[in-house]
C-alpha cells in the first residue's frame, strides 16, 4: 500500500484520480482486461487534468509547490541520478553543518564534485538540517569542497534549495553575511566547470552563497527571489498574509527568470510536480547537467572565467523616468509602441 499523499487546494482534482488509480495497481492478482482498460484511461484523464491545472497556476501556487513536502530533495537526486557517492564533512573550523550535503560522485561517466542543500524530510532531519537555512560552517563547507574540486579538474554541481540563509544569532555572530560574499567571490573566480540548478526554492543569499555558476537551470515549479514572499509582504505592505500579492511582484517563477535572462533553461516537471514524479525530474536535472558540461569542458580556464564574468556583468540594466516605466508596462503586458521603448531596454531584450 502506498503511503497516503499530500495535496494541496488546488490539486485536489487529481487526488480522487490517484487514489482509484492506485487500488487498482495494488491489487495482488492478475488484473483483468477490463482492469488495464480502466488504468489506462485514469492515466490519460489524470494527464490532461494535471496539464489543465500546472499550465494557469499563480506565482504563489508555484511557491507552494516549490515547499512540497513530498517533492525531492538533494539526497533524492543523490540517489537517483549520481553514482559512487562519497560524502565530504565539516569546515575546518566550527562545524559540520547538516543543510549543506557535499561529496565527489558521477553522473554516468563524468565524475564531479556535487554540493547541495537538504532541508531534511521528517521533524528530526528538518531540525538538524535547521530547515535549508545554511549557517556560515556549510558556505565554508562548501567552498573547500568546491576547491578542492578545482584543484583535481573536476566540474561542480550545486543544487540549490533554501528559503534563505541562517538568520539566528550564532549565524550573524559567526559572520553569515562575510561567508555568503566570499563564496560569491571565490566561485567567481573557480578555474573549473561550474552547474548551478535550483530543485525548490531559491532565495536570497542562501541561494548566492552556492548559486554563482556558468550555466544555470531551473525546475518549472521552483523559483527565484531576492527574498520570499512572506517577507517581501512584511516589510513592503507591512502585512505577510500579502505573500501571494508579492509572489507576482516579484516575478520570481522559473519562467519569469528564465525570460529575463538569469537562467538558460526550464526543466518541465511532468506528472503534476517533481514530488509526484520525482525520477522524471530527476532525469531533466541529469541531461541538463552533462550537456552543460559537455558545452563547457573545451574551454581554458582564461575563457571560462571570461565568459563567467561576462554572463553576470549582463544580468543588470538600470532605467529611469519614462523608460522605466515603459520597461515596465512592456513587462506587465501592456502594449507598447516599439518606437516608445528605450534603445538599451530593445538591446537588452535582443540579448536575452
Amino acid at each position: 500500500m502506498a503511503a497516503k499523499q499530500f495535496y494541496y487546494p488546488f490539486e485536489a482534482p487529481l487526488a480522487e484520480l490517484d487514489t482509484a488509480l492506485q487500488e487498482i495497481l495494488d491489487k495482488e492478482e492478475p488484473r483483468s482486461p477490463d482492469e488495464d482498460a480502466e488504468t489506462e484511461r485514469l492515466r490519460k484523464r489524470r494527464e490532461e487534468l494535471a496539464e489543465q491545472i500546472f499550465s494557469s497556476l499563480t506565482a504563489y501556487q508555484r511557491v507552494m509547490l516549490a515547499r512540497h513536502p513530498d517533492r525531492p530533495q538533494t539526497a533524492d537526486y543523490l540517489d537517483m541520478i549520481v553514482e559512487d557517492f562519497v560524502e565530504l564533512h565539516g569546515d575546518r573550523r566550527f562545524s559540520d553543518d547538516a543543510s549543506i550535503v557535499c561529496g565527489l560522485g558521477r553522473i554516468e561517466q563524468t565524475r564531479m564534485m556535487i554540493v547541495g542543500q537538504q532541508k531534511g524530510k521528517d521533524t528530526q532531519e528538518r531540525l538538524k538540517c535547521n530547515f535549508g537555512m545554511t549557517r556560515p560552517e556549510g558556505f565554508r563547507k562548501a567552498l573547500l569542497k568546491m576547491q578542492l574540486a578545482e584543484r583535481f579538474g573536476l566540474p561542480v554541481l550545486t543544487l540549490v534549495d533554501t528559503k534563505g540563509a541562517a538568520a539566528d544569532v550564532g549565524a550573524e555572530e559567526r559572520g553569515e553575511g562575510l561567508s555568503i560574499a566570499e563564496n560569491m567571490a571565490a566561485m567567481s573566480c573557480l578555474r573549473t566547470p561550474v552547474v548551478c540548478v535550483i530543485i525548490g526554492e531559491g532565495c536570497s543569499g542562501g541561494a548566492l552563497g552556492i548559486g554563482v555558476a556558468d550555466r544555470y537551470g531551473i525546475l518549472e515549479n521552483a523559483y527565484y527571489t531576492v527574498i520570499s514572499p512572506e517577507g517581501c509582504a512584511a516589510i513592503l505592505y507591512h502585512d505577510a498574509k500579502k505573500a501571494e500579492e508579492a509572489a507576482a511582484a516579484l516575478h520570481l517563477t522559473a519562467r519569469e527568470v528564465h525570460e529575463l535572462g538569469v537562467f538558460d533553461e526550464v526543466m518541465r516537471e511532468s506528472g503534476g510536480g517533481a514530488h509526484r514524479d520525482p525520477q522524471s525530474a530527476a532525469d531533466a536535472v541529469k541531461e541538463f547537467v552533462l550537456r552543460s558540461l559537455d558545452e563547457l569542458r573545451d574551454l581554458s580556464s582564461e575563457e571560462l572565467l571570461r565568459r563567467r564574468y561576462e554572463r553576470h556583468r549582463r544580468l543588470g540594466f538600470v532605467l529611469e523616468g519614462k523608460d522605466a516605466e515603459l520597461a515596465r508596462a512592456r513587462w506587465d503586458g501592456e502594449a507598447v509602441p516599439e518606437e516608445d521603448v528605450a534603445d538599451d531596454v530593445q538591446e537588452s531584450a535582443a540579448e536575452e
